[in-house]
């Protein structure tokens, strides 16, 4: 048993310094997990920036307390588990060894909404590794850029197959996410026209983007168009089957509209999906999608102000669909890993993870993540050090 724990500790906006916890006592329900990798996703990008204002404008809107350790797409192993043990989603026991994916989130079971069986991230006490979950709470250790992440009771964990590597692992939060476009693709088809072969517009092909990219060609889309200001990432996009990619600057909103368009026979999009991440796309999705076409937000988890629409252009006389996305479903997960697993050989899975870092390389991370040079970047506690790394 270790003396300590090494984690990055977010202190401030911009401030990032590796410290050590204690190693913890697990309360019952309990599950201490061994981080393999841990990636560095948008909201840990926003709150690097100083950009804390969440859940905004709902019943647990909140601004972010430092210092907290980020990170809550993480793939590792049990290493222990407190009194009365621990099952997985599945009901299974939880055995030291066992490699899994945590729950981004730990719903209260009481609320409305958990009693309803909506989405669990519609939970109105919901806590989040990463994020509400910060250090001046014990044992503080919250977030996946540490040597070890404290499960709390009830936390929904996800066994891993045994034949999806951890470096494709640790963006299953990121595919459960997707399900938006599932409901997209259903919603449009409630005004006819066929079920499958649609054309699908991706605003921003980060991980997030990249990873409702990957869903949509799984689910078998026709035209697959994908818009981003970095080339690399368009580059990934078409390695993955993008059959049109546009670089957002070197190409205006009315020109993207036209190339859509072209595509199309004139209608527009049947779904639009914005993770760009930034509420300036929000408007241009609108006018992307065709009459009675879908728009899917899910890019924009923290606050950062409104934008101008036109509702009657825009959303009634085309009778657009919105659907806001604030998180993944708990029951996506194992979809989620099983399709990747299952495709493993069908499209280049692994190189979404472009850059394994060490914790004392986490400030390095974060900003290497919003750059040209890097996909999907993730901390690698234990010191592994990969490609681009």
């Amino acid at each position: 048993m270790s003396s300590g724990v090494r984690a990055a500790v977010m202190k401030a906006p911009r401030k990032l310094e590796v410290e050590t916890f204690p190693y913890p006592e697990l309360e019952p329900g309990a599950v201490l997990l061994q981080v393999i990798y841990s990636g560095v996703c948008g909201t840990d990008k926003h709150t690097w920036r100083g950009e804390t204002k969440q859940y905004a404008g709902t019943p647990h809107e909140r601004e972010l307390t430092y210092p907290l350790i980020c990170g809550h797409e993480t793939v590792g192993i049990v290493a222990e588990i407190g009194p009365g043990g621990a099952a997985d989603s599945e009901g299974r026991p939880l055995r030291v060894g066992d490699r899994v994916v945590p729950a981004a989130n730990v719903p209260c079971g009481q609320c409305y909404y958990c009693r309803n069986a909506y989405p669990y991230y519609f939970c109105e006490h919901l806590e989040d590794y990463g994020n509400s979950l910060h250090c001046g709470r014990p044992p503080g250790l919250f977030g996946g850029w540490a040597e070890y992440l404290y499960l709390l009771p009830g936390t929904p964990i996800f066994r891993v197959p045994d034949e999806l590597p951890s470096e494709v692992a640790v963006y299953t939060e990121v595919m459960s996410v997707t399900h938006g476009l599932d409901a997209a693709r259903a919603l449009a088809q409630t005004w006819g026209g066929p079920a499958y072969g649609e054309t699908v517009v991706v605003l921003g092909v980060g991980p997030l983007g990249l990873c409702h990219l990957i869903k949509a060609r799984l689910l078998g889309c026709g035209e697959l168009i994908a818009v981003d200001r970095f080339d690399s990432r368009l580059e990934m996009a078409r390695a993955f089957g993008a059959t049109l990619t546009l670089n957002a600057d070197r190409s205006s909103p009315e020109e993207r509209l036209e190339r859509v368009r072209e595509r199309t026979g004139g209608r527009g999009a049947d779904v639009v999906i914005d993770t760009s991440g930034v509420p300036v796309t929000f408007p241009e999705s609108l006018r992307l999608a065709r009459t009675g076409g879908v728009v899917v937000e899910a890019g924009a988890f923290v606050d950062l102000g409104p934008v101008g629409v036109n509702p009657n252009a825009d959303i009634c006389t085309k009778n657009v669909a919105v659907l806001g996305i604030g998180g993944e479903r708990a029951t996506a997960y194992v979809p989620a890993m099983r399709m990747l697993a299952r495709n493993l050989n069908r499209l280049p899975l692994r190189s979404v993870v472009t850059h394994r870092l060490p914790l004392e390389r986490a400030a390095e991370a974060v900003e290497l993540s919003q750059t040209d040079a890097a996909m999907k970047v993730v901390l690698a506690p234990w010191g592994d050090v990969g490609a681009g790394g």
